[in-house]
């Protein structure tokens, strides 16, 4: 059962629906976006490092799908989602921050697209090991040490039911661990736990199934081995 699982999961990943301009990624029909989206609000931000940089860890074949077709799809639904909104100008930020106010469509997009484009750039080849200079002292300062920290993070992001994302945000000068369903983050106005992300792992199946199947937390652990703490000391300086 298992093993035809894997299968399904593995072949339809990769499957192409010829006809109507659809592709099917794992079990969700996207369609492709126009060749001129000159007039989109939003663009795919490039990877910034290559789709096999994070390997032994995040292999090659699910970051290129997780980048090049569900973050692409993101773009392209909320892209469309906005058409009409009369939305022209907000920044990703600002539209989180107020997400209240408009459709399901351009949440659910909205924040995949804002969780993806921040996600890329918290990780990094030969990254990870202990945190250093300002986010080490606010972890100490607000966990007690990194061990601490990481299992609390680690318990968020496998207990997370079903799809979702756990989070490291700081908020009035504490540091805190949260995590929130399908697309949302603690940006977001309707967030049950409100913060500046810091840390963030996707804990959505096609962020993993390939490589680690049903084995959430062994991605989860994997993860500490790609984590860029040099973005997250940027991040964390940042906040105001």
């Amino acid at each position: 059962m298992e093993k035809s699982r894997r299968k399904f999961i593995r072949n339809a990943a990769l499957l192409t629906v010829a006809g109507a301009g659809l592709r099917l990624v794992g079990t969700q029909a996207f369609a492709d976006s126009p060749q001129d989206d000159s007039g989109f609000l939003f663009k795919l931000p490039a990877l910034p490092y290559g789709a096999a940089a994070l390997e032994p860890y995040i292999d090659t074949q699910t970051m290129e799908i997780h980048h090049g077709k569900h973050h692409k799809a993101y773009v392209d639904n909320l892209n469309k989602a906005l058409k009409g909104s009369g939305l022209t100008s907000d920044s990703l930020e600002d539209l989180m921050k107020n997400i209240s106010k408009y459709s399901v469509a351009i949440r659910n997009n909205g924040g995949g697209h804002y969780n993806h484009s921040l996600f890329w750039k918290l990780m990094k080849p030969a990254g990870g090991g202990n945190p250093d200079g300002q986010i080490a002292e606010a972890i100490n300062n607000s966990f007690g040490s990194f061990k601490i920290m990481q299992e609390q993070f680690n318990a968020a992001a496998t207990t997370r039911f079903g799809s979702g994302w756990a989070w490291l945000i700081a908020d009035k000068g504490k540091l805190t661990i949260t995590s929130t369903p399908n697309q949302d983050n603690p940006l977001m106005d309707i967030a049950e736990v409100k913060g500046t992300p810091l840390l963030a792992l996707d804990v959505w199946e096609h962020a993993y199934y390939l490589k680690y199947q049903n084995k959430r937390a062994d991605y989860v652990n994997a993860f500490w081995n790609v984590v860029n703490w040099e973005h997250v000391n940027s991040l964390l300086k940042a906040v105001k």
